[in-house]
């Protein structure tokens, strides 16, 4: 009997070591390793496995392990054409290949009438693994949406959040510090800004914005947020635009260079603020923030196989991603070149032919 308990005990301790023969901790060591895509279905080996995996603290401690192991992902936020159904994407630019994400809940109070997709308003917290989709518009009757839905690499799952306090459409958001901030929309009347605080689920008012536009365009560099409303026709008034300042909780001014420049969809490479232009040949500029001035990339424009609309991201290695028609997406490497030169080297990674309907409307880079 004794011996038959010894032997139970000892089947049960190995059953509960995430990896038999070896300490947990050796175990948790190995799983850093394990890419991405993989996740979801290491999570089904066991409960220990699925602990570890969805726990927030996984992607922190995969960067702290190596730069490499938690790699930049593409996430792609594109619509179909003729349905407007919505879907995300995500690209693995070393391998090339493209995984499903799970489908994103419909906004709107329990209707499922088809939404605006451009509408909507993204932001991530790259290094967290997480993604957020706010507001939207109503196609049928245009009414702006408050809605907020998360989406977490850790579980590969969205979860709906605090809905907004101001319904908002066509607007600008950004992560600053891991919060969430929204701010304008629709006809440029919404000047309230709102944070939002994904560990307390909550929202809380921020310095509004000194006069209220629609969003053309928007990034976050360091702690502030840039917002612009582009140039419109007939081009005869500069275009607004505004800088929020969370250190300050407060708006100033556009500086003039940089949002009569501001030409294209933006995206922010290794800490510097570049745009795609939305004209001629789509070539890179950079903003020099110290002169006021953009200055232009050298390389080449976006390859033309890669067709409009654009969705435009950078990451923190200098590479600029640039989705297009059919999720055709050009990588784009920025390199120093000869004093304050800098080079564009671009390598097109082509969409699967299932893409072939779909468009771009928004992308983010997470770290998983």
């Amino acid at each position: 009997m004794k011996e038959r308990l010894e032997k139970a005990t000892e089947e049960e301790e190995e059953e509960a070591a995430m990896i038999p023969g070896l300490p947990d901790e050796v175990a948790e060591l190995c799983l850093l390793h394990l890419p991405f895509p993989y996740q979801t279905l290491a999570r089904s080996v066991s409960a220990a496995w699925n602990r570890v995996l969805s726990s927030a603290s996984f992607l922190r401690a995969k960067a702290a392990a190596s730069p490499s192991l938690a790699a930049p992902y593409v996430f792609v936020f594109a619509f179909d054409r003729s349905s407007l159904r919505l879907q995300w994407q995500a690209l693995d630019p070393g391998s090339k290949r493209w995984f499903v994400l799970p489908p994103m809940p419909v906004a709107g109070d329990g209707e499922v009438s088809p939404l605006c997709p451009p509408a909507f308003a993204c932001a991530a917290v790259a290094d967290r693994g997480e993604l957020y989709v706010l507001g939207g518009m109503r196609a049928a009757d245009q009414s702006p949406l408050r809605t907020l839905f998360s989406y977490r690499a850790g579980s590969n799952s969205w979860a709906p959040a605090a809905p907004m306090p101001t319904p908002r459409s066509f607007f600008a958001a950004g992560a600053i510090g891991g919060k969430i901030y929204a701010a304008g929309g629709g006809d440029g009347e919404a000047g309230e800004v709102e944070c939002y605080d994904p560990t307390a689920d909550s929202w809380r008012p921020a310095a509004g914005m000194r006069r209220g536009m629609a969003r053309y365009d928007a990034a976050v560099v360091g702690r502030r947020m840039y917002v612009t409303e582009g140039w419109a026709w007939p081009f005869d008034a500069s275009p607004r635009g505004g800088v929020y300042d969370a250190d300050r909780d407060a708006w100033e001014e556009m500086a003039v260079g940089l949002r009569e420049g501001w030409t294209g969809a933006s995206a922010v490479a290794g800490g510097r603020l570049y745009v795609v232009a939305e004209y001629g040949d789509s070539k890179v500029k950079r903003y020099d923030e110290g002169r006021d001035t953009w200055k232009s990339v050298s390389g080449g424009g976006v390859p033309p196989e890669v067709g409009r609309p654009f969705a435009v991201v950078g990451d923190g290695d200098g590479r600029i991603y640039v989705a297009g028609s059919g999720l055709d997406v050009a990588v784009g490497k920025v390199e120093k070149g000869e004093g304050e030169e800098e080079r564009v080297e671009w390598e097109v990674v082509k969409g699967p032919p299932a893409f072939a309907d779909l468009a771009p409307c928004n992308a983010q880079v997470l770290y998983v």
